[in-house]
């Protein structure tokens, strides 16, 4: 289900970036969720947000770890070689120094048969739904899960704040995930809703602790992970509830940056 990428030989650093054990607190790594902690959802993050993680660096080890695929994640933090580890797809994705680890493929673990049942009876379930608009993409293959929308992912800005409002109301992602796991139970699945619009699916223990499997093995001892959506059923839940983890609630990217402030003394 997975095939092992050996890491590069030399560990190799952006011009004046310290190597981890030049850090202050070089055993400490920092894990951020992305949309709604980093930046806004689906936008690029703030000039004062990059300078934070930049100096950051200098404390302790930094991480994104989002579940939407690399490409669009890069759209919010701009490059790989602003983080020391890049988590994408709850982290089946993975960077350590821009160089690629082990990746995972969701199709292979619940297998084309049982993947085309999930995907028509979405299909069926959407076509019923009643939601104020619907645009494209309603269902987005990514190599660890797939993400499914109830308006589309071609939703505008605007349009994603108004279904947000909407879902709030009517709980279509909630209704729709307890269904899934009611007729999808034998497959042994995770639903997490995250971001405005949209929800994962993916393996049990596929969530974003996935990516600690990547952090364990280089020896830190102390992870703080930052998170919006904390609260259960949420996309940050599993991760910042870990026992191996020290979780921070955030309530948007400012908050993300005072809570570093806070964290970290001399950061500012």
């Amino acid at each position: 289900m997975s095939v092992p990428v050996p890491p590069p030989a030399v560990e190799t650093f952006p011009a004046g970036v310290r190597p981890f054990a030049q850090r202050k607190h070089p055993k400490t790594i920092c894990m951020f969720d992305v949309d709604g902690t980093l930046s806004l959802a689906r936008q690029e993050a703030s000039p004062a947000m990059f300078a934070t993680l930049q100096k950051l660096r200098e404390y302790t080890a930094v991480a994104f770890v989002g579940g939407s695929d690399l490409s669009k994640i890069l759209e919010q933090v701009r490059s790989l070689n602003l983080f020391d580890y890049g988590f994408a797809e709850n982290g089946l994705t993975a960077y350590k120094l821009e160089q690629p680890l082990a990746s995972a493929s969701f199709i292979k673990h619940v297998g084309e048969e049982e993947y085309k049942k999930l995907v028509n009876w979405i299909l069926r379930y959407l076509s019923e739904v009643d939601v104020p608009i619907k645009r494209g993409t309603f269902i987005e293959f990514r190599n660890g899960m797939i993400n499914v929308s109830p308006i589309g992912r071609n939703a505008s800005i605007q349009e994603r704040l108004d279904f947000q409002e909407f879902d709030n109301e009517h709980h279509i992602r909630a209704d729709m995930v307890t269904r899934l796991e009611e007729e999808f139970l034998h497959l042994g699945l995770n639903f997490a809703i995250g971001g405005q619009i949209s929800f994962d699916i993916f393996p049990k223990g596929w969530d974003k602790t996935y990516s600690l499997t990547h952090v364990e093995k280089d020896g830190y001892d102390t992870i703080h992970f930052f998170g919006d959506k904390t609260y259960k059923g949420g996309n940050d839940y599993e991760i910042f509830s870990d026992p191996r983890v020290i979780g921070h609630t955030v309530t948007s990217p400012e908050d993300t940056m005072r809570q570093l402030d806070e964290l970290f003394e001399g950061l500012a």
